[in-house]
């Protein structure tokens, strides 16, 4: 297929979750032979640390403005067995509007913020999608299952809704026996408001009560006076290239996901996919479908205290940890990789052709 993309970026992964999906997915997509044109907003803050500024994978198209995407991208777009459009690109709503009016093909929506998504659409906040929009669109494509799907179809009018939950390559994360693990616990993600306290009950709390273990968080904007624990290493930022670095050399990694998302339920994010695919056990908050997708007990930790935390810490066996940490990993792999939603794009792309 020939598809045409307006995603948040592809070639910097400063700052936000997409590109790793992206990439993961399009590398798929190429390995099996399909055409993608990748067309990102060329912005100050991605500009400055683009860590993928040519991907092998796709052809990629830096615009400037709304009225260049239309101009530049007409073409493609008329013939194109598909366009999406992804959720949080700038001037998201005029970019639907075209695409989807301009679509020769399947006009997709891939949303990898469902929940926050909705939140803003309740708020009237339509920075990037506004409700009219969603029936326009022959497919709404969500990070998030179970219950939102019919949300979308029966509150918001979409003729289809369906799962692409975010995935992993696994030629990029997997276990590293020469590295050691020489951290207890870690966490990887970009500071929010609405995360941190997590971060501070299922990391920091234990880090204080367990000075002689070793913790780690790494990712941008964690505000300056957060009082961080001598034995908590920080670092700013960690490009993708160190991600599987970093989740082999914890003990257990820490996910921890956003309220809006833990309210929606059946929301992974890809960072629980990567370190599992590392062979690291997780430890992660609770929220409804986690269990779907990973076993509390046998795949994943599933804490609801810091006294949880603490106690896997510091008395789970070697073996139980390191069998638990096996266990996702063949899951994720039988389950949850680029090459398996590459595919199911495919059919879902199909299905609505055929509709």
């Amino acid at each position: 297929m020939r598809i045409v993309i307006f995603g948040l970026s592809v070639t910097s992964s400063w700052g936000n979750g997409h590109a790793t999906t992206y990439r993961a997915l399009l590398k798929a997509l190429h390995v099996e032979g399909h055409s993608v044109l990748f067309c990102e907003r060329d912005v100050p803050w991605y500009a400055g640390h683009r860590d993928l500024p040519a991907p092998p994978f796709c052809e990629l198209a830096l615009y400037h403005s709304v009225g260049e995407a239309r101009e530049r991208f007409a073409e493609a777009v008329r013939t194109a067995d598909a366009v999406i459009v992804g959720s949080y690109v700038p001037d998201g709503v005029a970019i639907g509007e075209w695409a989807t009016a301009t679509a020769g093909g399947v006009s997709a929506f891939y949303d990898i913020d469902t929940p926050v998504t909705l939140a803003k659409l309740a708020a009237g906040d339509f920075e990037y999608l506004a409700p009219d929009l969603i029936p326009r669109y022959d497919l709404y494509l969500s990070f998030t299952g179970g219950p939102t799907l019919r949300r979308l179809e029966q509150e918001f009018g979409s003729p289809a809704a369906r799962p692409l939950y975010c995935s992993v390559d696994p030629d990029l994360y997997q276990p590293d026996d020469a590295i050691e693990r020489d951290l207890d616990l870690g966490y990887l993600g970009t500071w929010s408001a609405d995360r941190q306290p997590t971060v501070n009950r299922f990391l920091i709390e234990p880090a204080r009560a367990l000075p002689e273990r070793r913790f780690a968080v790494a990712g941008p904007q964690y505000p300056a006076e957060i009082d961080w624990p001598a034995n908590v290493e920080r670092t700013d930022h960690l490009p993708p290239a160190e991600h599987a670095r970093f989740y082999n050399r914890q003990r257990f990694t820490l996910n921890v996901t956003r309220a809006d998302m833990i309210a929606a339920g059946y929301a992974p994010s890809v960072r629980l996919f990567e370190a599992a695919a590392c062979g690291t056990p997780v430890i992660s908050d609770r929220w409804a479908g986690l269990g779907e997708l990973l076993e509390e007990g046998k795949e994943i930790f599933i804490a609801d205290s810091p006294a949880d935390v603490r106690r896997w810490l510091t008395e789970t066996s070697e073996a139980d940890r390191a069998a638990i940490g096996a266990a996702a990993r063949r899951r994720v792999l039988a389950e949850h990789t680029a090459d398996g939603r590459a595919d199911q794009l495919i059919q879902h792309l199909q299905d609505r052709a055929a509709a």
